[in-house]
């Protein structure tokens, strides 16, 4: 009798599925088209004005009003889905690619219970999830416990992917890093339009993997206590193009060349500037929530992706915080482990006192 350790097992379905997607010919790497140029000195700047001396004087959000339409409804539930113009300061806007300025969203709702008795929990894309379809299936089950799901389509992705781009693989590095602000600005709206124009009992946060990341990231500079959920997700994306399988999926020698019309560079020194610019994307320079008890990190006990240290960094940056451990990799936790999301998601609102109705 052959032994299969599940472990291992786990992990290499994660570095197949790597090497069928990412060490093919078959699509563009990663920044194929180098670092962005002074987009990315731009971006450097910006993202900085979202880390703790700015926190204080970025809130409110800027106000949006999703202009909703009906997709379907049924005796106990409602789906809706939404347009708004994305509310990023010009200069986002600016760089941004045109495709991207207008954000949708899905809106996956109890019916006829008041907003003050729900919970809302805002679901964001992960690298590769380019729908709403996904997410609203993590979601949809949720409807029995009085928790509703809306969903972000991220910018570059889905219908606001830009022309010139192949799927997932970001032309350049600063894409990554507007992706995110923008993510990040946008999600920071719908929470404010779901606490105070929709007037939701309790809300939160979640995504898996790039998802959760920036998850982390908008819980953090909340200025009230929600669910924050990071799904299979690093600390920063550091971990995630300089460690774990997507450095297979990065066009270093593209890189490498993009730099040396300043100076020349090693594929090392390339390495560590990426580490460098993306040590932006550090969660645990961001502050601490304001409830550390309402944050669920569920990981992968075997992710070729995610580090398990990486993990562990935010957790310990943000005591109190939980981490909840599944067994498998970060493909097949992504496939089996939904039930394990949804647990986290209730039990994180749990945590959180119900808002007192204003009607």
């Amino acid at each position: 009798m052959v032994t299969v350790n599940l472990g291992v097992l786990h992990y290499l379905v994660d570095h197949i599925y790597g090497a069928c997607v990412h060490r093919t010919k078959l699509s563009t790497p990663f920044f194929s088209r180098g670092w962005g140029g002074s987009k990315l000195d731009l971006l450097e700047r910006a993202i900085k004005q979202l880390f703790p001396d700015a926190v204080g004087c970025n809130w409110p959000p800027s106000v949006v009003q999703p202009q909703w339409k009906t997709v379907w409804e049924s005796k106990t539930a409602c789906l809706r889905e939404g347009i708004f113009k994305t509310p990023c300061d010009e200069l986002l806007i600016h760089a941004l690619p045109p495709e991207s300025h207008t954000a949708r969203v899905a809106f996956l709702a109890p019916r006829f219970v008041p907003p003050h008795k729900m919970a809302c929990v805002v679901h964001l894309a992960g690298t590769g999830d380019h729908t709403f379809e996904r997410r609203l299936r993590l979601g949809g089950p949720l409807l029995k416990e009085n928790i509703a799901t809306m969903v972000l389509e991220s910018p570059f992705y889905g219908q606001r992917r830009p022309r010139l781009q192949r799927g997932s693989k970001l032309l350049c590095v600063s894409d990554l890093l507007l992706l995110g602000s923008a993510t990040i600005v946008e999600a920071r709206s719908l929470l404010h339009w779901l606490e105070n124009e929709a007037g939701f009992g309790k809300t939160g946060i979640c995504g898996l993997s790039m998802g959760g990341v920036h998850a982390a990231m908008v819980g953090s500079l909340h200025p009230t206590p929600i669910a924050i959920l990071p799904f299979l997700s690093p600390h920063s994306a550091v971990a995630a193009f300089c460690e774990g399988i997507l450095q297979h999926a990065t066009a270093w020698e593209a890189l490498r060349e993009d730099a040396a019309q300043n100076a020349e560079m090693t594929l090392e020194q390339v390495r560590e500037r990426m580490r460098s610019v993306l040590s932006l994307t550090d969660v645990t320079r961001f502050p601490i929530p304001k409830n550390p008890q309402a944050v669920i990190f569920v990981a992968a006990t075997d992710d070729g992706y995610i580090p398990k240290h990486s993990v562990m960094e935010l957790q310990r940056a943000w005591p109190g915080s939980e981490v909840r451990w599944v067994t498998g990799g970060h493909v097949s936790s992504f496939l089996l482990h939904n039930d394990h999301f949804r647990k986290a998601i209730v039990d994180s609102l749990d945590r959180l006192p119900w808002k007192e109705s204003l009607s």
